[in-house]
């Protein structure tokens, strides 16, 4: 049976789905082309499709996973058309244009663009973003299935287990996220076989002053908890119970001081010192047995015992935002569909992007609500986004002409 394509309805302009000023806020045209000359990626001479318009474009794809390339290229195309009036004159190349148009952007280009956009948004009047004046962040990592073409399973490789080699080659990558927001920052991708600690390295490098970033125990390790210190952000992680944590003084709130040590030989003056907060979660199903933090906030008056216990859960927040990228945006059991590894890295940053756009909208609406960004609905969100909202920008199809 021949495969259908999918299709938006006939007649439809992308301004029918989409705000592309929702993209153009966030994501403004003067910084995407000075990306652009910054990449020697800038168009110079008139294309079909110039530069600046495939980067919005990679973009949409994200915002329409489910849809075909040249399905999503007619309806931006048409809503350009639309925008510019008549007389504009835009060519809707075929599938093989797209994708040279795409070889020619590359993969830094939204990259680049995702490290100087994307940051924590989160003011002094959002709701859920802050502890006692922190900046609440979380570090995680997950997974992404690609297509399955011989170049991604060699650039990227597979899962493995009891029944073999995976469906689908993955690509790995581990962020950072604003807990009151769920932006995801400061993310970095590899193959399925480089491991979270690795790409870690990179991501704490996003870490700043005034924040407090939590981690599962997966995460701990001397290195990366003094590299993660050294951004001058405060720190809130699990270990693991075979961490041997001598009690040095024990404070009023039942934590104590201890010191992490690079290995069980080395000299005590390369000891750094921590607090450990330990702690039951009594009738809690699923709960483990006992759970054990350590902390850059050594003074308990600054952050007490029970607080930073329960604040410890808000780690899962983090999950959430993975499965909005995941699942509601991405659409569940959805593979990207790029073919070539380069092009699996744009879309991928296209991805984040995009979940960017929605969550700076949603933050917006939060405020001017006066409500928790939690309390949005990220589905409800996107089913907006796709169908219609008012129209603040647009994006020329060429660099020459601009929206009156």
């Amino acid at each position: 049976m021949a495969r259908t394509i999918a299709e938006l309805p006939k007649g439809s302009r992308i301004t029918d789905y989409i705000s592309l000023g929702v993209l153009t806020t966030r994501l403004p045209l003067s910084q995407v082309k000075s990306v652009l000359q910054a990449q020697s990626k800038a168009s110079r001479r008139q294309r079909d499709l110039p530069a600046h318009v495939v980067v919005y474009y990679v973009i949409c794809l994200a915002l329409f996973m489910q849809v075909s390339y040249g399905e999503v290229l007619r309806c931006l195309l048409e809503g350009l058309t639309w925008l510019l009036g008549p007389r504009a004159s835009v060519k809707v190349t075929g599938k093989s244009g797209i994708s040279q148009a795409r070889t020619r952007l590359g993969w830094e280009v939204m990259r680049q663009l995702h490290e100087e956009v994307v940051k924590p948004l989160a003011g002094e009047a959002t709701r859920g973003a802050w502890y006692r004046g922190w900046r609440l962040v979380s570090l995680d990592g997950s997974t992404l299935s690609v297509a399955d073409e011989q170049e991604n399973a060699q650039a990227f490789g597979r899962p493995s287990g009891g029944r073999g080699e995976g469906a689908y080659p993955q690509l790995r990558f581990v962020s950072l996220v604003e807990n009151g927001t769920h932006v995801l920052f400061g993310t970095h991708l590899g193959s399925y076989a480089t491991g979270e600690i690795t790409l870690a390295e990179k991501v704490i490098a996003g870490l700043r002053k005034g924040m407090l970033c939590l981690a599962d125990r997966g995460f701990f390790s001397y290195a990366l908890w003094n590299r993660a210190r050294a951004t001058g952000a405060d720190l809130l992680w699990r270990v693991k119970k075979d961490v041997r944590l001598t009690v040095e003084q024990l404070l009023p709130d039942g934590s104590y001081l201890s010191r992490i040590y690079p290995s069980a030989r080395a000299p005590q003056s390369e000891g750094v010192g921590v607090r450990v907060i330990q702690y039951r979660l009594e009738g809690v199903a699923d709960a483990e047995p006992a759970y054990r933090l350590v902390t850059t906030i050594l003074d308990p008056a600054a952050a007490p015992t029970e607080e930073l216990a329960a604040l410890y859960h808000e780690r899962w927040e983090i999950e959430g935002a993975f499965d909005e990228l995941k699942t509601h945006l991405r659409g569940a059991k959805i593979v990207l569909r790029s073919k070539t590894p380069d092009l699996v890295r744009q879309e991928f940053y296209g991805l984040l992007l995009a979940h960017f756009a929605l969550r700076g909208l949603m933050h917006e609406a939060a405020l001017k609500a006066g409500e928790d960004p939690d309390r949005i609905s990220f589905v409800h969100t996107v089913r907006v986004i796709r169908r219609k909202l008012p129209l603040y920008g647009a994006i020329p199809p060429s660099a020459s002409k601009t929206v009156p």
